[in-house]
């Protein structure tokens, strides 16, 4: 028996009730609601004794809360005896937190352990920032993709796309620029530097005096040298995208002043049409607006993430649906079924 349990309200949406309908179970009875004071209370209206449960979470913009949900309906349902609890996390939150900066810390990791204390024993999730965060879990983890869906709906509703050019919009997403251009047997170019301000602090003096370059030392007769610091170079763009479709790929779209200044520098070098594809659409604050004043002609998301109220604000936006594959996870692991077949053709470096 299979029991699909759901935390947030808004993932009672059109999406997940594609995913029961194609897995024929219904939705599990559960009321999660706050208190006056904000705290977090989950009552499961149905045994889950002896049952697998799939615990579906989409995040919302209040994201702490939304942790605090699973976490909670996670304990929940491992105190009322479950026998598997999965974890069907479209997007992790926290993900880009995976590294440490100076004196932060390392909060994918941290939320990692929350989860496999609060009794997950399996994770779905789609896209990680970086696929190493697997590895902060002592549990098994189903990176799924959402790559063969966006590159369908570029062959399928982009008619001209052998003209197109496959963008990196940084040196950092260049590998997974790269992995679409093989694909779809494309050529690649990537954006690289950053706008130069002639009018900027560091050119008209108002840094004086002038930086003393220090010099750590253990020992006076000891010294450690200091690692030059990084300067970008004026915004270049290797690749040629004259006359072609750009096509920006990334992973997450939220913060849009970056791919924003890519659509500028990409009009700029003679694209005549800009695309940006990406699996997660956070779309925070006033980046709806902000797409439908600018140069992008059309930003594609899956529904990861609930975005129907920026889909509202800007038509540009269009969603491709990823349930297909969240419910073929779902059907398999249930059944003790190989989930090689959801990763055929994905190699190391994906």
């Amino acid at each position: 028996s299979v029991v699909c349990l759901s935390c947030y309200v808004a993932s009672y949406s059109l999406e997940l009730l594609f995913l029961c309908r194609r897995l024929g179970v219904e939705l599990g009875k559960v009321q999660v609601y706050q208190e006056a004071n904000r705290e977090t209370r989950v009552q499961i209206e149905e045994s889950v004794r002896g049952k697998d449960v799939f615990i579906i979470q989409t995040i919302s913009k209040d994201v702490n809360t939304t942790i605090m949900e699973l976490l909670i309906m996670v304990y929940a349902c491992r105190t009322s005896c479950a026998r598997n609890i999965i974890g069907v996390i479209p997007y992790f939150p926290y993900s880009k937190q995976c590294k440490m900066r100076k004196r932060g810390s390392i909060v994918s990791k941290l939320l990692a352990s929350m989860m496999c204390k609060a009794g997950l024993t399996h994770l779905i999730t789609m896209d990680l920032h970086q696929k190493e965060i697997q590895g902060f879990f002592n549990i098994p983890v189903d990176n799924l993709r959402a790559s063969p869906f966006l590159l369908q709906y570029i062959q399928e509703e982009i008619p001209d796309y052998r003209n197109a050019v496959i963008v990196a919009k940084s040196p950092a997403s260049a590998k997974r620029a790269q992995s679409f251009a093989e694909r779809l047997r494309l050529g690649i170019a990537v954006i690289h530097g950053e706008a130069q301000d002639a009018e900027s602090d560091l050119v008209d003096g108002r840094h004086s005096p002038p930086t003393v370059k220090n010099i750590g030392a253990i020992h006076p007769s000891l010294e450690i040298p200091l690692l030059i610091p990084k300067e970008k170079p004026p915004i270049t763009v290797v690749g040629d995208v004259g006359g072609r479709i750009a096509i920006i790929v990334d992973d997450i779209i939220d913060d849009v002043d970056s791919f924003l200044a890519a659509a500028e520098t990409l009009k700029e070098r003679g694209a005549y049409k800009i695309f940006v594809m990406a699996t997660h659409g956070i779309l925070s604050s006033d980046a709806p607006r902000l797409i439908e004043e600018s140069a992008i002609d059309e930003v594609v998301v899956t529904n990861t993430i609930p975005h129907e109220i920026q889909k509202l604000q800007c038509p540009k936006i269009k969603t491709v649906d990823i349930s297909m594959i969240l419910s073929e996870a779902i059907r398999r692991i249930h059944n003790g079924e190989s989930m090689s077949y959801l990763f055929r053709n994905i190699g190391m470096d994906d």
